[in-house]
């Protein structure tokens, strides 16, 4: 770590980092993460019974559209010309509750982690969403990059 933020000015002040004589290169990011729930809720949204619908196919669209709006929600994002987002919902028993990946790529001068964040908690607030009727101390956790290549600080892969 160099210890210098870049977010920040040399007055301490919040900025929106250039990144115009940058690099532009491909670059991919995956993020993962998990909500838990009772067994009972898990059967709902796997077994497509939650009254509200199909809840791992909108959770999925709502994380790609997640990733898609980033820079409207994260002050300092760029927008992107994101060139592709998949968000994974695997449903797990062993949670028990459903795990989210994402993976968002583009080309251009910055990375694609935040959009990645976004699209695995936006997913994973859509899950929420759509089943707190019946139950209403679900868990989400986990949220994390696992990695992230392109740029100048190259490949960084998270166990």
């Amino acid at each position: 770590m160099t210890g210098k933020l870049s977010h920040f000015d040399a007055a301490g002040q919040a900025h929106m980092v250039d990144v115009s004589d940058k690099e532009i290169t491909s670059r991919i990011a995956v993020a993962e993460g998990h909500i838990t729930m009772t067994s009972e809720t898990l059967a709902l949204v796997s077994e497509g019974r939650a009254t509200k619908g199909d809840v791992l196919g909108i959770a999925r669209l709502a994380g790609i559209m997640g990733a898609k709006k980033t820079s409207d929600l994260i002050p300092l994002c760029h927008p992107l010309p994101i060139s592709k987002v998949t968000v994974d919902l695997t449903p797990d028993p062993d949670l028990p509750g459903v795990r989210i990946s994402a993976t968002v790529k583009t080309t251009g001068q910055t990375g694609v982690e935040m959009e990645a964040l976004t699209a695995v908690s936006v997913a994973a607030l859509t899950v929420h969403d759509m089943v707190k009727a019946v139950q209403k101390d679900m868990e989400i956790s986990g949220i994390r990059v696992t990695l992230k290549d392109g740029g100048k600080s190259g490949r960084f892969e998270n166990p």
